[in-house]
C-alpha cells in the first residue's frame, strides 16, 4: 500500500511525529490516568514512562501489528508498546516462534528486541481506564495512527489484535474512502481493503489466554497465515 502522508502538522518522518506524540495532552482523562497508574504499581520501584507510547519496529516492513493501547504496567511503565507485561510475554514469544522477532521476550526499551519486516503500534497511545478508550479519545489519537499506517509504503498485511484495534483500522479505511460495509471482527477472519489484507486475531490478553478463548496454537496458526499471505505477494 502506497499513500502520500499529509497532515496539518506537517510531519516529515515517524521520528518527527513521535517527538510530538510523546508530549500529547489532548485527552484529560487519559493524561490523569496514565500518571495515576504508577501509584498502583509501587512494587516495580521504578519511574513509569506515563506518557503516550510510540510504535516500534520496522516502519518499512510489510506487516502492521495493531493493538488496543498500552498496558498499565506494560507500555505505560516501560515506554514501549507490548513490553513488560503478560500480554507481551505471550505475543512476543509467538512472534519469535514464527520469525517476526529476534528474541522471545520483550522486557524493556533497551533489551535488544527487533522486529523483522513488521511494525507494532496501538490504536490509542495512552493507557485508558479499564482498557476502554472513549470514542472521542480514539478520534483524537487517530491522526497519529493514520500517519503511521500511511508511512508504511510496503504494507501488505495488518494484524488487528482484538475488536477495538479492528475498528480503528476500519475507521482509517473509511476515512480513505474504502467500502467497509459487512466487515465485522471475527477471530481468524480476514478482509481485503485498501490493497492490503486485514487479519483478525483475538487480543493476547491474560483474560483471553487464561480462559482458553485464545490458545497458543490458534494464535501461531493465525500468524503463519499472515506470513504465508505476505510471502505470496512476492510471487
Amino acid at each position: 500500500m502506497r499513500n502520500t502522508c499529509t497532515d496539518s502538522a506537517g510531519w516529515k518522518s515517524i521520528d518527527e511525529m513521535n517527538s510530538e506524540l510523546i508530549e500529547c495532552v489532548a485527552c484529560p482523562r487519559l493524561v490523569k490516568f496514565r500518571e495515576e497508574v504508577a501509584q498502583r504499581y509501587k512494587r516495580y520501584r521504578e519511574r513509569f514512562w506515563s506518557r503516550p507510547v510510540p510504535g516500534f519496529g520496522d516502519i518499512s516492513g510489510r506487516i502492521l501489528i495493531l493493538g488496543l493501547a498500552p498496558a498499565p504496567a506494560g507500555g505505560n511503565r516501560t515506554g514501549r508498546v507490548f513490553t513488560g507485561d503478560r500480554s507481551s510475554d505471550f505475543l512476543v514469544s509467538c512472534l519469535h516462534e514464527v520469525g517476526i522477532t529476534n528474541k522471545p521476550t520483550s522486557e524493556s526499551r533497551d533489551d535488544g528486541l527487533q522486529y523483522r519486516d513488521a511494525y507494532i503500534t496501538a490504536a490509542v497511545k495512552c493507557v485508558p481506564p479499564d482498557n476502554r478508550p472513549e470514542r472521542e479519545e480514539m478520534e483524537r489519537c487517530s491522526r497519529y495512527l493514520d500517519y503511521e499506517i500511511c508511512s508504511m509504503g510496503n504494507l501488505k498485511a495488518v494484524v488487528a489484535l482484538g475488536s477495538i484495534a479492528f475498528s480503528a483500522f476500519k475507521s482509517y479505511a473509511k476515512r480513505r474512502g474504502a467500502d467497509t460495509r459487512g466487515m465485522r471482527f471475527e477471530h481468524g477472519k480476514s478482509y481485503s481493503v485498501l490493497g492490503v489484507r486485514l487479519f483478525c486475531l483475538y487480543h493476547p490478553s491474560p483474560r483471553n489466554v487464561n480462559t482458553g478463548k485464545l490458545t497458543r496454537d490458534a494464535f501461531i496458526r493465525g500468524l503463519k497465515e499472515v506470513l504465508q499471505y505476505v510471502s505470496a505477494q512476492d510471487k
